[in-house]
């Protein structure tokens, strides 16, 4: 289950499952255009869902029972408010109760430090950062999940371009990677 698709294309490139796309109409009709679903060797829905008016329950309520549920949302928590977010794992969580949930969280720290110069883009084109606090996880766990992975994306990100790098470097380079922008696992 991916909230928020975009242009992901894992359904084409990962093996196996059950896929399902949700994402503002206008994305899902560029999707179809172009990559349709039916040109993929998984069974994939993609479910148009405009965020601001449809109902998320109902949109996903004909997938809900299913298990194992994995809930993948990318470059979306940065943009909503506290209380949505706690209004959409609620939603996960009635319609799913058991499921992963795979997420991109950012602390302010990263923000002020990192994003300031995409932020002032994006701000630009009528997009705005709304969820930078310290601790972005205790919202979740708040919630109801357990942490169960989180992936430094900067780090990650250099090793897979550098490749192999010997020890005593690696331990030069690291303490100066920015942190604080880092995949989440959790599980409810």
């Amino acid at each position: 289950m991916i909230i928020g698709a975009g242009f992901d294309t894992r359904a084409f490139r990962l093996k196996g499952g059950t896929w399902v796309e949700l994402d503002e109409p206008q994305v899902i009709t560029y999707k179809d255009e172009r990559l349709p679903a039916s040109n993929g060797d998984n069974e994939l829905h993609r479910i148009p869902i405009d965020f601001a008016t449809d109902s998320l329950e109902q949109k996903l309520s004909s997938f809900s029972g299913r298990t194992p549920v994995a809930v993948v949302i990318e470059g979306v928590f940065m943009y909503l408010e506290e209380a949505a977010i706690g209004k959409l794992l609620e939603t996960l969580r009635s319609v799913f109760p058991r499921h992963k949930l795979i997420c991109d969280l950012m602390t302010r720290e990263f923000f002020e430090k990192n994003a300031g110069t995409i932020h002032e883009k994006l701000t630009g084109m009528g997009a705005t950062f709304k969820f930078t606090v310290d601790n972005p996880e205790e919202l979740f766990l708040k919630n109801g999940y357990r942490q169960l992975e989180k992936i430094a994306i900067v780090e990650q990100s250099v090793r897979f371009e550098a490749g192999e790098i010997p020890p005593s470097v690696w331990e030069t380079i690291r303490p100066t990677l920015p942190t604080g922008y880092d995949i989440h696992v959790f599980e409810s």
